[in-house]
């Protein structure tokens, strides 16, 4: 597969791989609406809304989106909503579950349920891939969403998960750069401790795949000029593809600044259960949801090696 650098090539790749069927919890949200009429326009999905269906047909009506093509499930409860997507997903009805007009975590406890979700004995950790102005490359950020304070076996499997979402996207040996304040490994800064313990777990095949360093800070890891000017000597050092974040602060906080300082553009995805789940935040536009939604076409799509 072709290295997949930019949200163009994306979408291409998603139209190629589509049409897959996506099951979305609580539907009736006119972004979510706008952008699955988009993903089934350009034939990388079908859909099916599950919801308040009386909300549903107002908002599309308002929003002008056509039904006429996605079968509407009325459930009215967003918890009961998100369990039939799981139960959609699980049978094979459909290969992706989408977020809408739920809480995050209540979505993602439907998920996680041991008896009508979605768990295949992993990690689940959301990854979420950057278009910045001045980058050639697609830039990924994990985890900005779903683990709050991974400890080091929780970091091999986000780790893990990562370079999974980068490999079905043609990156050959994606360089991972697990980040911290500083390049230098320091007892007092748990964070770089796990950095090295994470790079040398690598090194030892515990982690596959990828090429993994750190602890490195977010300028070398990016910037060639920085790390040179450090002289730091790294495969990754300079080149990273994908950023971890040491907590969901500090990825949300780095995916955030992405977006409004860099005006970078996000899709972002849910990984490590039996398929991609999309779980935009309600806040951003159709765009990010389309854009997601090409991303979870494309992973649903993906044979593991």
């Amino acid at each position: 597969m072709t290295r997949i650098a930019n949200f163009a090539a994306l979408f291409q790749a998603a139209r190629e791989a589509g049409p897959k069927t996506i099951a979305i919890a609580a539907a009736h949200e006119k972004e979510v609406l706008q952008a699955a009429q988009a993903a089934e326009a350009e034939r990388m999905a079908e859909c099916i809304l599950v919801g308040d269906q009386a909300a549903i047909e107002s908002l599309a009506r308002c929003a002008g989106v056509d039904l006429s093509h996605m079968d509407v499930i009325d459930e009215p409860d967003p918890k009961r909503a998100a369990a039939m997507v799981m139960t959609l997903v699980r049978q094979g009805q459909a290969q992706i579950g989408m977020k809408g007009r739920i809480e995050t975590g209540d979505f993602l406890r439907a998920a996680l349920d041991r008896e009508l979700g979605l768990r295949r004995g992993r990690l689940l950790s959301h990854v979420g891939i950057f278009e910045i102005p001045g980058f050639s490359r697609l830039i990924f950020v994990t985890d900005a969403g779903v683990v709050v304070a991974p400890d080091i076996v929780q970091k091999v499997e986000i780790v893990q998960n990562a370079i999974e979402v980068a490999l079905a996207l043609g990156i050959e040996q994606p360089k991972v750069a697990v980040l911290a304040a500083t390049e230098m490994v320091n007892p007092k800064i748990p964070t770089t401790m796990d950095a090295a313990n994470l790079a040398k777990m690598a090194d030892r095949g515990q982690i596959r795949g990828g090429i993994v360093d750190g602890p490195l800070a977010l300028d070398n890891a990016i910037s060639d000029e920085s790390s040179s000017i450090k002289g730091i000597r790294s495969p990754v050092a300079g080149q990273a593809d994908i950023l971890v974040a040491p907590d969901v602060e500090a990825g949300n906080m780095l995916a955030k600044a992405i977006t409004y300082f860099a005006k970078g553009r996000m899709a972002g995805v849910v990984v490590g259960g039996q398929s991609p789940l999309i779980v935009a935040s309600r806040s951003d536009p159709h765009e990010t949801k389309l854009l997601s939604i090409a991303l979870g076409v494309v992973l649903a799509s993906w044979a593991r090696p």
